[in-house]
Order: C-alpha cells, then structure tokens, then sequence
C-alpha cells in the first residue's frame, strides 16, 4: 500500500492505483470525460488534470499512478483555471445546442461545462456536420464528439468488431466509421455499446417515438405494447422512481395512460422460445444420429446473430431456427390473438419496448411477417426511449397504482424472467428441456444456476437422464469469438451455447438508460435483479406456463409444428451481413 495525502486528507492506496482511482476512494470526485476503467486511461481530454506537488506540470488523474507521499490537489486554483481551459477548448468544436440533443441533462460535458460555470462560449465555434444514413438504427452526430475515444476501445476490446477508427491527421482528425466504409457496409453489430459509452450525444439509437405517437394518434388502430424481460431491471432509472417503486405493473399502468390499447409481456415470448429452442435442442443435437459440426447456438440476440454472420458466416446454419421472443410475440399477436379477440391484424400496430438497439433492425429483417399482416414487430423503442414516452406524457409515475398485464399473451414464469441476464437463457432452456426428458423435476429450478454470473465465457457440464450435456454462455462480442475461434480449432466442445452481444447480457443492453457512475456494474446490478424475480415467481419453468399450454392446445398443436414453424421458426439465410 501507498500511503499519500489528496486535498489535506491522507489515505492509502494500492501499488499501482492512479490517482483517480485513489481520489475515489475518499469520495472525491474528479471529473473525467474520456477516461473508461482498465480499457481508455489515455488522459486524452486533460479535464482530470491534478496539481502534484513537486511537479511542473500538471497531472493526469486518469493514468498517473500514486507514489509514496505524494501530495495531490484537485480542485486548486491552477487546476480550475487549466481544466475550464480545456473545457472551453472542447465546446469551441461541439454542437452546444444542448437544447436539441438527446442527451441533455445527463451528459458528461454539459454537467462539467456547468461545475465549471461555463454558460457562453469563449472561442468561435466551428463545428464539423457530415452526412448519416438516417434509416441505420445507430445514429452519429460528429458535431457533438469530444474525440475521447470510448467508442473506439468498446468495439474494438470489448465487441471485437472495429466498427471506429480516427481517420483524418493534424486538427482535422475525427471518429468515423473504420476503413473509410459507410455504416451499412460495416459489420456493426447494432450492439449500442458505443452509445452506452459515449459521454455525450455524438451516438445515440435513432429516434422512432413518432412513428408510436402517430399509432397512438389514429383510432382505427389497435395498439399492443409488449415489454422486455430486462426492461423492468432499468426503466425507472431516468425517471427518479427507486427499485422499489420501479414494479413491472407501474409500466403497465404508465402504457395505458399513454393510450395503448393491450399491454403484454415479453416474457411470455420467451417461454414460447423456451418451448421451440428447447425441442429443437432435443431433435438436432441429444436426439440426432451423430453430432453436429458445431453445437446449436441460440439466436434471441440480433446482434450476435449479425456478428456471426459477419464474422463466421460458415457457422451462421449452426443458429438456432427460432425466432427471438420479440419476434414470436409480434407473429402469436397478430395471429393467434387477433383471432382471438376477433381483431383485424392488419389494424394492428405492434410495439416492442427493449433493452436493446439491435431490434430495431430485427424487425425489420426479410420475412419477419409470418403472421401475414405487414412486419410481426411494428416499431421498437429502447427502454431510454420508452422512458422519454413517458415524459412526453406527463404521466405523474406516484400517482399510479400496479396493474396487470393483458391476458393471455401477459402470464409468464420466472424462466421468461431470467431471459434478460446472461446465462439466463441457457437455464430456463435446461430447465424445460431437463422436464421432457426425464419426466420429472430436477432437484431444484436453480440446478443449473452455475451458468449464471459476469464472466464473459462460462462452461458447465450438466448430466440429463445419464446423457452428458455440454454447454457454454457468453456474453461480449470479443469473447464469442474467442469462444467461436477455440471451437473451429478442436480445443472447445458444446452441445448447445448461448450468446449475447452485450457484456451481462439484456440487462447491460445498449438500449438501457446510461448511468455514469464511477466503477458501477450496472449489468451485473441488473441482473440480479432479474433472478430476484425469478425466484420470487409461482411458475418458474416455461412449459408449466397455462397460457402457453393453452396456445398449443388451441392454435399450434406441439413445439416444431407445421404451424409454429410458420410463425415462429426463422431462415437466417434470407439476408446477409458484409463479411469482414
């Protein structure tokens, strides 16, 4: 340990702890704009300079790292004057209309600028605006990048797809897409980790609330909101509501006020898959005459679903047919409950409220209208976007009492829960899958837990009915294809894996509300809370779920059916990825 004094306050800290890490240790706060622990410690923006005494110039807090009585001051009257400096340089580049940006009032510059007491602008703006291709679900404002580089070292060592570069030299240099591509000819997974990352609103999903309000707006529609598992783990966050306070039945009731006409949940599409990807299971890989290749992975992630296609198209035929559970809800909703309910499905206008970016291009993919009445899936909005609905509304969230979920498309179990977590999937599939073949019970629904937690590749070895199932779960894009890599080369075996292209899964989706909060893992945090859920819930496997039972016996006979393929099963070979 490093014993050292930060503003008149001694401390100690780790060998090898920067100052900032140290200062955080104490409770002060130094501001930062590009700095991301262990993965962009370049000091690039210099707002978290710091005066050390002994030292000429002032200090990185970011990556300078702590000695042996040192003495540190962070807000002295050099590094106040040095750090608004540096600020007012910063604005002088960027598009302050904070006004018009959908990241006013939780932007890493706008709050510095305003610590700082920067309210005009000291030097000339000259800001830079080029073209974007406006119907990519992922937007970039070059006029509001900061040049910190955070979208660059997440896709590069977090994704692993190397979607930004800097690309001009001198003071003309910028982020932009790599290798001088455009957007669409890059193999961007849609993840939206850039966008979580990004401290201001240079990268941000595209906007798709009006294309909700005009549904809303039209009264021969008929509005059907569905809703996420990972959702209710962030939704509330932006909107001062606690965990408490934050119950999936508050979404329900703040959706009904803001007009929609049904409000379903997700997780009943996520039992569906549970019973197609399940059975599927059963027939390509423990019932088949000779094993696979490759093992089946699932498919309810789009953008992995993307980077495989991009980056291993030769294992792209390994996915799994089944549709994800936004997917499958849109075809049963515009189908099975139109009938049901005696609706015209092509009055419908189905919205799905995700944790995630990616969607919004999933439900727009080559033959996702199996139920014959346009797109299954009508719009996707984030949870963040989800969130602004509400305010737009005006809708007084303490005044709202819990309401239930629309019935039959809104009873779910625990195992449709757990969807939004890594290794969530994984286990509610062993689950069901566990019940089929062996005829009862495992000991307990958490028996296959050991595929839960954060690290980015799990492997576990699960024994059903005396046949030996070997599984994996990743999360994290660079990691699947350390995963996918091990396996081409014969030094990794599975039978069945699950991916998902954000780091914690749904939970840290690129579509959830962003936090900046110092070391926070906000995923994991998330997470948990899912499985709380879970195992609070009266159902906790898929296939005991009545109104899925009920689905079968009425309209699709059995899992693999003629009909569920229609609806539910999907050709992945319908379109293509660039292959880079």
């Amino acid at each position: 340990m490093v014993r050292l004094r930060i503003d008149g306050r001694g401390t100690e800290a780790p060998e090898g702890a920067t100052i900032l890490q140290a200062a955080h240790g104490l409770g002060i706060d130094i501001p930062t704009i590009c700095y991301l622990e262990g993965l962009n410690e370049i000091g690039a923006c210099r707002v978290c300079v710091v005066e050390v005494e002994g030292m000429d110039r002032l200090a990185a807090a970011c990556n300078t790292p702590v000695c042996e009585g040192m003495s540190v001051l962070t807000n002295s009257p050099r590094v106040r004057s040095t750090r608004k400096v540096n600020v007012e340089l910063l604005l002088s580049r960027h598009d302050c209309k904070c006004l018009t940006c959908v990241r006013s009032g939780n932007c890493g510059l706008q709050e510095i600028a305003n610590s700082l007491g920067l309210f005009r602008s000291v030097y000339r703006n000259e800001t830079v605006h080029t073209e974007w291709d406006g119907g990519f679900p992922l937007s970039r404002d070059v006029s509001r990048c900061v040049q910190c580089l955070r979208c660059i070292q997440v896709c590069d060592n977090i994704q692993g797809l190397h979607v930004w570069d800097l690309v001009n030299f001198g003071s003309h240099i910028d982020v932009d897409v790599s290798r001088n591509h455009r957007i669409h000819e890059s193999p961007c997974a849609i993840c939206g980790q850039c966008v979580t990352h990004c401290p201001t609103g240079a990268l941000s999903a595209r906007d798709d609330t009006e294309e909700v309000y005009a549904a809303l707006a039209d009264p021969g529609t008929t509005t059907v909101a569905q809703i996420a598992p990972a959702v209710r783990s962030a939704w509330a966050d932006s909107l001062g509501l606690g965990p408490e306070e934050a119950t999936p039945g508050r979404m329900v009731a703040a959706l009904r006020r803001i007009g929609f006409d049904y409000v379903f949940d997700t997780d009943f599409g996520a039992d569906l898959t549970i019973m197609e990807e399940g059975m599927e299971f059963l027939e390509r890989v423990l019932h088949a005459e000779s094993r696979m290749k490759y093992p089946m992975f699932t498919s309810c992630c789009p953008g992995w679903v993307r980077f495989v296609k991009a980056r291993y198209p030769d294992m792209a035929p390994f996915l799994s047919s089944a549709k994800s559970p936004q997917q499958m809800f849109g075809a049963i909703a515009k189908s099975y409950f139109a009938e049901l309910r005696g609706l015209d499905p092509g009055k419908m206008f189905v919205l799905s409220i995700m944790p995630c970016v990616a969607k919004k291009h999933e439900r727009a993919l080559p033959g996702m209208d199996s139920a014959g009445a346009g797109p299954d899936v009508d719009a996707v909005l984030t949870t963040r976007e989800f969130a602004r609905l509400i305010r737009a509304d005006h809708v007084n969230m303490a005044q709202l009492e819990d309401e239930a979920f629309d019935m039959p498309l809104g009873e779910a179990t625990g195992a449709g829960v757990i969807f939004g977590a890594t290794g969530g999937v994984m286990e509610a599939a062993l689950r069901t899958v566990y019940c089929v073949v062996t005829g009862g019970k495992p000991p307990q629904a958490d028996a296959f837990r050991e595929v839960r937690g954060m690290d980015g590749w799990k492997s576990a070895e699960f024994s059903v009915a005396g046949t030996k199932v070997r599984v994996a779960v990743v999360s994290g894009l660079a990691n699947a294809g350390r995963m996918l890599d091990a396996i081409r080369a014969g030094e990794a075996e599975y039978d069945f894996v699950e991916v998902m292209a954000c780091p914690g899964g749904c939970a840290g989706g690129g579509g959830q509300p962003i936090k900046r909060v110092m070391g926070k893992k906000l995923a994991a945090e998330r997470g948990e809370r899912l499985f709380a859920l879970d195992e609070g819930s009266a159902m906790r496997y898929s296939h005991e779920n009545p109104s899925i039972i009920r689905l079968y016996d009425d309209y699709l006979g059995k899992p693999l059916s003629h009909r569920a393929h229609e609806l539910l099963h999907y050709e992945h070979g319908l379109w293509e990825m660039p292959h880079r």
